[in-house]
């Protein structure tokens, strides 16, 4: 599915989604990433909602995001409950949802001005 955002302002915007990948700025991604309104992290280390740890957030979490919307592919799974209080205790918003609704949700928040970082499971190991 195509995405479109009226005015970028020169910011990165989900452009695309579909089965394994996601698109930022009409460029096509099939690995996992976070996504910024100034910055894009290709290859982002967490294989799965299973195995992700703050040390999968260490770097985001230095760029003081807001909010972090995690996108878990084309099903909503939640993280350990351990790493959503982890997150939260630090002041910084912390929003699960499948990749599809990431996606629509950081183009409205990064077009309001908001520190909003998107990490996106495009693949993950759990099934």
């Amino acid at each position: 599915m195509k995405l479109h955002l009226s005015d970028s302002s020169g910011l990165n915007v989900f452009s695309g989604y579909g089965e394994g990948y996601v698109a930022v700025n009409q460029v096509r991604y099939t690995d996992n990433m976070i996504v910024l309104p100034n910055r894009i992290i290709e290859h982002w280390q967490a294989s799965s909602i299973s195995q992700l740890g703050m040390e999968h957030f260490d770097a985001l979490l230095a760029m003081q995001p807001e909010i972090i919307l995690l996108g878990t592919g084309t099903s909503l799974q939640f993280p350990d409950a351990s790493l959503m209080r982890m997150i939260l205790s630090r002041d910084i918003g912390f929003e699960v949802m499948d990749t599809q609704a990431t996606c629509r949700t950081y183009n409205i928040l990064s077009s309001e001005g908001r520190r909003v970082a998107a990490a996106i499971l495009v693949r993950s190991t759990d099934g």
